[in-house]
């Protein structure tokens, strides 16, 4: 089977962009907006609506598969890619990807079709193509390869890569935004794995100047768990995502080696005994439950966050804490992964898929983690489509990913459905076709 054509059509994103600088210095709210002027380049607003492009691939036999190219809520942060803009996106996909793809054999694979595509270069100096840009095309590639071999997404992973995963759905992970209390209690009842995410984002509002405001707030969370579980065996996860807010709230300008020159609003110079303090007393409020935190610090570099991240384990680890430090920012890459996994940086490396490009870079992310004996998350951003959901939900499986993110969008339920569905679906096809094989 091959591909006849090419099509970029600009759609809706499931949730919105946000100045991730402007928030974490202080901006205020405004209802759902933000007020005040945005801090990261490309940002007209603090917060805007999400944007993302359907790849359509026209195939021979009259057939259509497609991915969506999209971008993370805090898009420009971290060392991400800049503001995603689908305009430029299907002009990228016009000019550059459909005159590669046109006329291609899917017979050649995922895996090298996938390779072709993160080899394209676009704009001055060659650049790479947007990771955005080749995430929704990859998605398009293995989709198309997987109706030519007629065969789920998920097994076309599993064979080309040889990861020997058993295809069967892996623990949700849903986050609740804003609204860390009601949808807090949606997870709840229905039985979310692991669970709540909280949106920290801002230590003023939510973190509190000694940590007490998220504090309250998991005293809040394990009391509703006992009071809601849907059952006596439910023993949900606990993930936060902090923002780095620890380590603003910290900050002692003692004990870190960093350069100096690090950026007046990076927490690079937290203080990790007093993070880790504190991250060990989360541990024991959160009992029974497993506790994971996610970007307790930003360190401001790739490098600096290695450091800070090996030091702040170390120093968990001294005090028989079990909490577990989960990667975000500055880990975007398959290198970036790489670096921090021989390191030993991270408990849990959170693959933030758009941040991969390439659907084959995710892949290969989630096994070095898998591999190395730490936790693969196979996430995203709520910013994400029902698409790339659904594929990402294939790639959860097919990796043995520890967790996979309910996405796109902060309503929660609409997330569980989609990657919970599309799991669910794609299980009892593989099941079916290995009881009918002889």
């Amino acid at each position: 089977m091959r591909i006849v054509d090419v099509l970029a059509v600009p759609v809706q994103a499931g949730f919105f962009f946000d100045d991730q600088l402007a928030i974490r210095a202080g901006a205020g709210h405004d209802g759902f907006d933000y007020t005040g002027p945005p801090l990261t380049p490309g940002f007209r607003r603090v917060r805007q609506p999400g944007e993302a492009v359907s790849v359509l691939l026209l195939l021979d036999d009259g057939g259509v598969e497609f991915g969506d190219c999209a971008a993370v809520q805090y898009s420009g942060a971290g060392g991400r890619d800049p503001l995603f803009a689908a305009a430029d996106a299907a002009a990228v996909v016009e000019q550059v990807i459909a005159p590669a793809l046109r006329g291609a054999d899917l017979a050649e694979g995922f895996r090298t079709m996938s390779a072709r595509i993160d080899a394209l270069t676009t704009g001055p100096g060659n650049s790479p193509l947007p990771a955005a840009v080749r995430y929704g095309v990859s998605q398009a590639v293995l989709a198309a390869v997987a109706r030519d071999r007629r065969q789920t997404m998920a097994e076309v992973i599993r064979d080309e890569y040889e990861t020997g995963a058993p295809l069967v759905p892996v623990p949700l992970y849903a986050q609740t935004g804003d609204d860390r209390y009601g949808n807090a209690e949606k997870m709840i009842i229905k039985g979310v794995d692991v669970l709540p995410h909280g949106l920290i984002n801002n230590v003023a509002e939510k973190f509190g100047p000694s940590g007490e405001i998220f504090a309250d707030y998991l005293r809040w969370l394990v009391g509703r768990i006992a009071e809601l579980a849907p059952s006596p065996a439910y023993r949900p996860r606990l993930h936060f995502d902090l923002y780095g807010c620890a380590g603003l709230a910290f900050n002692a300008d003692a004990d870190t080696d960093t350069d100096a020159d690090t950026d007046a609003d990076t927490d690079a110079d937290a203080d990790i005994d007093a993070v880790a303090d504190y991250l060990a007393e989360l541990g024991n409020l959160a009992r029974p439950y497993d506790l994971a935190i996610e970007h307790p610090i930003d360190a401001g570099s790739r490098e600096a966050q290695i450091d800070a991240f090996r030091r702040l384990r170390a120093a968990l680890k001294e005090r028989g804490s079990g909490v577990r430090i989960v990667v975000d920012e500055w880990c975007n890459t398959l290198d970036d992964v790489r670096a921090f996994v021989a390191a030993g940086a991270a408990d849990v490396i959170h693959v933030k898929t758009p941040d991969l490009g390439s659907i084959g870079s995710t892949v290969q992310a989630l096994l070095l983690a898998r591999d190395a004996g730490l936790e693969a998350f196979c996430g995203g951003t709520c910013n994400e489509t029902d698409r790339s959901a659904q594929v990402s939900a294939h790639v959860a499986m097919a990796c043995e990913a520890t967790q996979v993110l309910a996405k796109p969008g902060m309503g929660v339920d609409e997330g569980l459905m989609i990657v919970a569905n599309e799991m669910a679906r794609t299980a009892a096809l593989v099941r079916a076709r290995e009881a009918a094989r002889p």
